[in-house]
Parts: C-alpha cells; structure tokens; sequence
C-alpha cells in the first residue's frame, strides 16, 4: 500500500522528501506494532552521520568556486584545448565537464551552468539546437564519476563504502567517459559538417600560458584526491577544505571573488542544501521499511535462484537502475535503492566500489532522458529547445553511455585499478 501511495504522490507532483515522509508513515499505520515515534526516531538518526558533511560543504564550495574565477578558467583551459576540433564548443563543453566533476559536484548543476555559459555560443557557431542540448547535458555524466561527486557521497554513506575509495574509482571511468563523448561528437559533427571554431591546433607555449593562468583552479582535484588517501582529510574536513580553498583562491590568487559573491553563494546553497538534506531525512523512514521487510534478503533469493553468475546479476541490476532511472529523480533513486542492491551485489562477490561506480552513471543517465530527466528539462529550458530534437540529437551519445558501461561491468579492473593500487 505504501509504495502505490508513493507512485500516485511522485505521479501528482508533490516534492520527493514529502512523498517519502507521506508514504513511510503509511506503512508504519499499516504495521501497529512499530510505533510511530520510530519513523520520527529514524528521521533523526538519519541526519547524525559525520560522513554527510561532505554534501553542504561541496555544495557550497561550487557555488563560490562559480563566483571566484575557477569556473572561467576552465573554460578557457578547455576551448584553448579542444575548439580546434570538429564540433568546436561541443568538445569544450565536454572537456570542461570533466574539468568542473571536481568543482561542481553535481551532474544538473554542472550541466545548467554549462548552458547559460555555452549554450549560445554553441549555436552561433552554427551547432544546431538540438545538437548544443545533448551534448551540454549527457556529457554532465561525467561529474558522476569525478569527485566529488555528490551521488558518490550520498551512495557510500547509504552502503557504507569508503568514499575515498569510490572517488579514485571515478577517475578512469569520468576520463574513458570523456573520450568517448569526444569521438561520438567528432563523428556527428563531421557528418552534419559542424565546423571547429578555431582554425589551428593551440601552440605548446599557449598551452602552457592557459594552464599556469588556470593553475590553482586545476590544482583543486589533484589536492582533493591526495589529501584524502593519504589520511591528511576525511571526505568531509575535505569538503570544508573545498570551501576555505575557493575563497582564498577567489579573493586572494584571482581577485574577483567579493563579499557580495560570497553572500549570495551561501543563499544558492541553503536553498540546495535544504532540499537534499529533507530527501535524506525522509529516506531514514523509507530506509527503515526497507530493512523491516528483509526486502535485501528477498532480493537475494530471487535473483540467485535465477542465476548465479556475478556479471550477469550486475547486468540485471544495471538495466533496473537504468530503467528506474527514467522514471524517478537520481538521488532518491540512489538513496533508496543502495540499501537493498549493495547486500545483493556483495553476496554474488561483485565489488560495492566497482557497482557504485556504474550505478551512479546508470542512475545519472536517467537524468538525460524523457520523461523525468530533471538535467535534460533543465538544460532545454534554457536553451528554448524542443525535447524531440533533443533525443534525436541525444540517442547515440546514449547509445556510446550503455557500451561503455557494458565494458565497465565486465572488465571490472578499469574502475577498482587506482583504489587497489593506492589502499
């Protein structure tokens, strides 16, 4: 009863941490014996975890970082590098998603951003509309992968996975992302005669002028990763590391970062904050049904009486999570789903490091399709494009995605190389 009230509620419009609440205490009425002081118990419980620190601090560390000149200088890193390829800005925008994973830390902030920024001159270079939305929005997958990621928090906190782990995991993933979006774009651009927006390869003297300008905003990722393996930061003292690094990058290195950026900075990010923050307060309810029920243990069962091979069960969860995906908001999506498919995959020997990884890509690229896909909607609305010329642009950027992830699920080494190598 509670999961078809929490269907026609999500069908409806209500927001999801009320949907969540709303449906949770329909099951706790349906089950006398667990008292309704539990779910508030749980709400509670949900929001005592060291570990969650790290969502505001990064989130709020994007939004400063967005205001102090890195974001800039990305971008310039970024069209120095790539616009003299066919596709031109299609690159650029690309280049710059792998850039920002370790800024933003949001696939719909990074892609919504990329927009206002991109989206116009990505047509006036003559890259059609369609073109323009599906490569700004299914190249924000690869923020999914970089960290700090906020998916990759959120699922290592709800599976208990080291977090540290899951962001070195990211890094060959978010780089074999990349380029394969890279050659799907060159592809498509040559076909349809998309012009590069400059003439000439960039010089190694200009190359090295663009990225000593860019130094201190491409020195963040590369301080983020190390200071975490090597024990200097948790996630979350590194995520408040994040956010001292941006203002004094901002005020001090590029000078452009004011007190009025910073005021404004923390508003955006009360306003983000609250919203995930409320989802996962909700979803210690939810979470707490889920366990009551052993639906992990049932989950087990049914799908090792079906078979038993690893690889086979990881493929079937990844086509669930793809097929949830449409249809349901990512970060729900991770938080309700990661308690009950991380026992199933560690009971078949399939490493909860390497599924996070595909999970949060699969989860993510749910966010790039109709009919709930929050990042496409987004990145549409603001370039006024039509959601059909954006899928026909879309489908083989997609179609690059699943093969990639096929790979990934079978040749595991490609995602847990760095993390074993470095713990």
């Amino acid at each position: 009863m509670s999961g078809v009230v929490f269907l026609i509620l999500l069908l409806l419009g209500l927001p999801l941490a009320f949907t969540l609440i709303a449906s949770g205490m329909v099951y706790f009425a349906q089950n006398p014996e667990l008292p309704t002081a539990v779910a508030v118990q749980r709400m509670v419980a949900a929001s005592q975890s060291f570990p969650l620190l790290a969502v505001p601090f990064f989130i709020l560390a994007g939004h400063v970082m967005n205001c102090s000149g890195i974001t800039k200088r990305l971008i310039h890193v970024s069209n120095l590098l790539v616009a003299w390829i066919s596709g031109g800005l299609a690159h650029v925008t690309i280049v710059l998603s792998a850039l920002m994973g370790g800024v933003s830390g949001s696939a719909i902030a990074d892609a919504a951003m990329q927009a206002r920024i991109l989206g116009e001159p990505m047509q006036a270079s003559g890259l059609s509309k369609g073109f323009s939305a599906a490569t700004i929005t299914v190249s924000a997958l690869i923020t999914a992968c970089i960290p700090p990621s906020i998916g990759l928090i959120l699922y290592g906190y709800m599976g208990n996975v080291s977090i540290g782990k899951l962001f070195l995991a990211g890094l060959i993933p978010g780089l074999l992302l990349t380029l394969v979006l890279m050659l799907v774009v060159y592809l498509q651009a040559r076909k349809k005669g998309f012009a590069p927006t400059q003439a000439n390869p960039p010089s190694f003297k200009q190359i090295l002028e663009a990225i000593n300008q860019s130094k201190w905003a491409l020195l963040f990722p590369v301080l983020l990763i190390v200071t975490i393996r090597f024990g200097i930061f948790t996630p979350s003292e590194a995520g408040a590391f994040a956010v001292l690094y941006a203002c004094v990058v901002g005020r001090f290195a590029y000078r452009e970062l004011t007190l009025s950026d910073i005021t404004t900075s923390l508003s955006e990010s009360v306003s983000d904050i609250g919203m995930i923050m409320l989802i996962i307060l909700a979803s210690g309810v939810v979470g707490y049904a889920i366990a009551y029920e052993q639906l992990p243990v049932s989950l087990t069962l049914a799908v090792t009486e079906v078979t038993e091979q690893p690889q086979l069960i990881l493929l079937m969860a990844l086509a669930i999570l793809l097929v949830v995906g449409v249809v349901m908001e990512g970060t729900i999506t991770v938080l309700l789903l990661t308690p009950i498919l991380v026992p199933l995959m560690q009971s078949v020997g399939v490493d909860p490091v390497h599924f996070g990884i595909l999970m949060l890509i699969m989860v993510t690229l749910g966010g790039t399709t109709p009919p709930v896909g929050i990042a496409m909607y987004a990145v549409c609305n603001i370039l006024r494009c039509s959601t059909t010329d954006y899928v026909k642009a879309a489908v083989p950027l997609f179609i690059a995605v699943l093969a990639l992830v096929v790979v990934l699920a079978l040749y595991p080494p490609l995602v847990l190389f760095i993390p074993e190598l470095l713990f």
